[in-house]
C-alpha cells in the first residue's frame, strides 16, 4: 500500500475489483498451483483477500525485496500447513491481466529440468516508449535463453540498426526452487542489483542461471496511475473476469 510511485495500488479499482483481486483470482485458474497466498504487511489487503474467500498471509512491514516477503510467507504456510512445498511461485501483485497459461509457462522448465532453479518469464517490448521507460525491466538472453542481464535502461541498444535485434521486457512471474529461494535471500546483496534494483541480478552476480521464458500473452503491469488507466481500457472485454470465482459469504 506505500508503493512510492503509486500509494494504494493493490486496492486501486479495476472494473468494480481490486487489482490484487484480479491478480489471485486469475492466478486461482492455473492448473500448476496447489493453493494461492497473498504475502502482504498490510492489514487492509489482508481483510479483503479474506473477504473474497482467499487465503492471506501478514508478513514483516520491513522486506524491501519481494523474494524475503515471498520466502516468510513460504515458511509460515509450511509451518501452519504441514505440507512442505518444491516450488514456489512469486506473482506480483501489480500483473491484473495475466494469464493462468503463463504461470504454466513459467513452471515447465522446472518440471522438465532439475538443474534449473529459478525461471523469469520474458515478453517482447512492443515500442520504443516501453524500451526506454525505466519502469519496465529489460532482459538480454545469451542462445539457450538465460540471462545475460537486466536493466531499466534501454537495452540492448538500438544505436546501430537494432531492429533486428529480440529485445524483451521482464514478466514478474517467477518460479523458484524452494532450497534456492532461501538460498537466494541468504546470498550478499550485489553491486549491479542494487544499481538497477533488479533482484535477479543477484543471481546472476553470484555466478547462478536465470532460465528465461518467452511469453506472447499481451499484458500490462501498473506501476503508475497512467497504467492503470491502460489497464482499465484494456480489461473492458476481459475473456476471464466472468470466469471468476463468486466471492464466498457466510
Amino acid at each position: 500500500m506505500a508503493s512510492s510511485r503509486f500509494p494504494g495500488k493493490p486496492l486501486a479499482m479495476i472494473h468494480n475489483m481490486p487489482m490484487i483481486g484480479h491478480v489471485y483470482k486469475r492466478s486461482k485458474m492455473s492448473a500448476s498451483l496447489c493453493e494461492v497466498y497473498v504475502a502482504t504487511c498490510d492489514k487492509e489487503i489482508f481483510d479483503y483477500i479474506g473477504s473474497i474467500g482467499g487465503k492471506a498471509v501478514m508478513t514483516a512491514d520491513t522486506h524491501e525485496r519481494a523474494t524475503d516477503r515471498t520466502a516468510e510467507c513460504l515458511l509460515n504456510v509450511e509451518a501452519d500447513t504441514g505440507c512442505p512445498v518444491d516450488i514456489v511461485v512469486m506473482i506480483q501483485g501489480d500483473e491484473p491481466m495475466l494469464m493462468p497459461e503463463m504461470i504454466e509457462l513459467a513452471v515447465a522448465p522446472l518440471l522438465r529440468n532439475d538443474s534449473i532453479d529459478v525461471v523469469n518469464l520474458m515478453a517482447p517490448l512492443k515500442n520504443r516508449r516501453e524500451h526506454e521507460d525505466p519502469n519496465e525491466i529489460k532482459v538480454v538472453v545469451d542462445q539457450h535463453d538465460f540471462a545475460l542481464y537486466f536493466s531499466r535502461e534501454p537495452i540492448p541498444s538500438r544505436k546501430k540498426g537494432g531492429k533486428d535485434v529480440p529485445m524483451f521486457k521482464q514478466v514478474c512471474i517467477i518460479p523458484f526452487r524452494k532450497k534456492f529461494l532461501l538460498k537466494f535471500n541468504q546470498l550478499t546483496p550485489t553491486p549491479l542489483e542494487v544499481v538497477e534494483s533488479v533482484d535477479m541480478l543477484r543471481i546472476l552476480e553470484h555466478g547462478y542461471r536465470v532460465k528465461m521464458v518467452r511469453s506472447d500473452y499481451k499484458t500490462y503491469s501498473v506501476d503508475t496511475p497512467f497504467d492503470l488507466k491502460v489497464v482499465v481500457k484494456r480489461m473492458t472485454k476481459d475473456p476471464l473476469i466472468d470466469l471468476y470465482t463468486p466471492v464466498k459469504t457466510t
